[in-house]
């Protein structure tokens, strides 16, 4: 339980790479520097935050491992740019299979669980895999690409639920070429639009992703949607929260809510927030770093906070 945080770390271009910006050889060379700070510090583990950059980190293992040729290109690319030189992880993980892996550890440190304090029922959750971890390379994460258990692991484990409806397995909508024109937005919330529709019936408490694109689109876009058409996919008008399993541990391991950030989400939690019994001050809501109350972002017209 080593975990290295190199402050010197940067892109691995992902979303560049996959829009067809950024070309194969660059992202192999800029890939290699990181894993060349892995190699500076002593380790010989990867843990890369972020969906996307776990299937490009993937990607281009496999390519180095089934090409040495290439691989011997990216060594020599590498080493006139920076003078630097790398060693390919013994093993690349995503942070959410870590959690997956100790989540009953951290289940025993838990103030809360994923239980209705209202009525003592299970929460009703809504899980969302990234495509990114379990579409690309589905071999590398638990239960692959239609059966992936590492957030309805942690769900079930600390007492909630999972929602399996319709469009479980359907993209977030991101979609990073379809969403960097912005042409082609309307098919990215379209996608998005499905998936709410989906789950609507099954009155999810909340949805919780392991990809941080994930998170923030199926928030905004419910946002969007409420401005738009004058809808939400709740009963009450508030919309569905969007949690990151980070935020999901964080809240039921007792981190305030505000220091978690949850409200920077579209969506706000307190609705959540009371099903859990979790406590919180509306007062502290938009402090600051400094401890100075920072001015309330404008209220949305239909999408109720």
């Amino acid at each position: 339980k080593d975990i290295y945080d190199e402050a010197n770390q940067h892109t691995c271009t992902g979303i560049g790479y996959h829009a067809d910006v950024v070309p194969l050889e660059t992202t192999m060379t800029i890939v290699a520097r990181l894993f060349s700070l892995m190699k500076d510090a002593g380790y010989t583990n990867y843990v890369p935050s972020c969906v996307t950059s776990f299937g490009v980190f993937s990607e281009m293992i496999e390519i180095w491992n089934r090409q040495p040729e290439t691989l011997a290109k990216t060594r020599e690319y590498l080493y006139k740019a920076t003078g630097r030189e790398f060693d390919i992880p013994l093993n690349l993980v995503h942070p959410s299979d870590i959690i997956y892996k100790f989540r009953f550890d951290l289940k025993e440190k838990m103030k809360y669980s994923l239980v209705n304090r209202f009525t003592g029922k299970p929460l009703q959750v809504v899980e969302h895999i990234g495509c990114h971890y379990a579409k690309i390379f589905p071999e590398k994460g638990v239960g692959k690409a239609e059966f992936p258990h590492v957030l309805a692991g942690m769900i079930e484990a600390w007492g909630g639920e999972v929602v399996d409806y319709p469009e479980r397995r359907h993209c977030c909508g991101f979609g990073f070429r379809h969403y960097l024109l912005q042409e082609n937005r309307g098919y990215s919330i379209a996608n998005t639009k499905k998936k709410f529709e989906s789950m609507e019936p099954y009155e999810p408490d909340f949805i919780v992703a392991n990809c941080p694109g994930c998170t923030m689109f199926m928030d905004k876009w419910q946002y969007t949607i409420a401005e738009m058409e004058h809808k939400t996919y709740d009963k009450d008008g508030y919309g569905i929260p969007v949690l990151t399993y980070e935020e999901m541990a964080g809240l039921l391991l007792g981190y305030n809510p505000w220091n978690l950030g949850l409200q920077l989400h579209q969506v706000q939690s307190e609705v959540l927030l009371n099903k859990i019994g979790i406590p919180y001050d509306p007062n502290e809501k938009y402090k600051g770093a400094s401890g100075q109350i920072l001015p309330k972002p404008e209220r949305p017209n239909n999408l109720l906070v």
